[in-house]
């Protein structure tokens, strides 16, 4: 995009009678995608771990100017794949429709911690989770109007990878090496979503984004020692952007007509760490079709999630 036409959240197209679900919506990037669906008319489910802070949050927004009433707080916690299933029956039970699924919410650089499941917290929440929520919303998404599926990754997808033969870190841990994992299978994840739906003709778009670096909770509620320092106590305060700026790539994804499936958006500044939505490319490594292969099936068997079809 040029300098005239740097697009912002006052761009977004009339929203009026389209579903969201955001997760992670009480804070961050989620609360401000949410903020500026709901100022355009868009519904909005809050999907969040903790519902009294979604609650908070959802009366916040209508101290503000928001309307209440399309404002809808649930509970899941992504790192727990019953409590996924039990918020798809929830919204499969409201809404013969959605229209949108923002996979947002993350976790960063804890210590190693397990879920009930048995899968290493950041795979689980910032993956798992969201293969699981996508494929059991995947049919109302196909009923909504212009569907999308947005699956926020990051940066560090770069530096990423996947370790198939020790995916729990059992045989050797590091916060951000497998923070850099999980957003790495985000975007395998998301390419490999777009070829299947592209190859069964479905109406539903498979779109990446990325926030850059973004002053969020993230890099501070979890995230263990070092990285905590590194990027909440020094980094923020530095370099980051605000979350209405940081947003603004998978508000785009969501809302722009223009956006095919497939395509990943993220700022157009140096190193993609902040500024406006721009088309951003994909690592090589992330786009392979052989990786999107083999992590797919990983995660059908780990997660019991079939999709559609298949």
């Amino acid at each position: 995009m040029t300098e005239k036409q740097r697009w912002t959240a006052d761009l977004i197209p009339d929203q009026t009678g389209r579903v969201f679900v955001v997760t992670g919506a009480n804070s961050g990037l989620g609360l401000a995608t949410t903020r500026a669906l709901v100022r355009r008319g868009g519904r909005v489910i809050l999907a969040v771990r903790d519902e009294a802070k979604g609650r908070r949050a959802a009366e916040d927004l209508a101290a503000a100017g928001a309307d209440r009433d399309l404002l809808l707080v649930r509970r899941i916690d992504l790192a727990d794949l019953d409590s996924v299933r039990a918020f798809a029956d929830g919204v499969r039970a409201e809404h013969p429709r959605l229209d949108v699924l923002v996979n947002n919410a993350g976790v960063m650089a804890p210590p190693r911690t397990l879920t009930p499941e048995g899968h290493e917290l950041q795979f689980a929440a910032n993956h798992l989770g969201h293969f699981a929520l996508t494929g059991l919303l995947l049919d109302l998404l196909a009923a909504g109007t212009d569907p999308r599926v947005v699956t926020v990754s990051s940066i560090n997808h770069r530096q990423g990878g996947l370790r198939f033969d020790d995916l729990s870190g059992e045989r050797g841990y590091a916060p951000m090496a497998f923070y850099n994992q999980s957003k790495f299978a985000n975007a395998v994840f998301g390419k490999e979503l777009h070829r299947r739906l592209a190859a069964a003709a479905s109406p539903v778009r498979s779109v990446l984004a990325h926030p850059g670096y973004t002053a969020t909770n993230l890099q501070m509620k979890d995230t263990s020692g070092l990285a905590k320092l590194f990027f909440g106590r020094i980094g923020n305060p530095l370099l980051a952007q605000r979350p209405e700026r940081g947003a603004l790539p998978q508000l785009y994804a969501a809302t722009d007509a223009s956006v095919a499936g497939g395509e990943f958006i993220g700022p157009d500044g140096m190193g993609e760490l902040r500024g406006s939505p721009t088309r951003v490319r994909l690592s090589e490594a992330a786009a392979d079709p052989g990786t999107g292969r083999r992590l797919w099936e990983e995660s059908e068997r780990l997660t019991g999630v079939r999709y559609p079809g298949r």
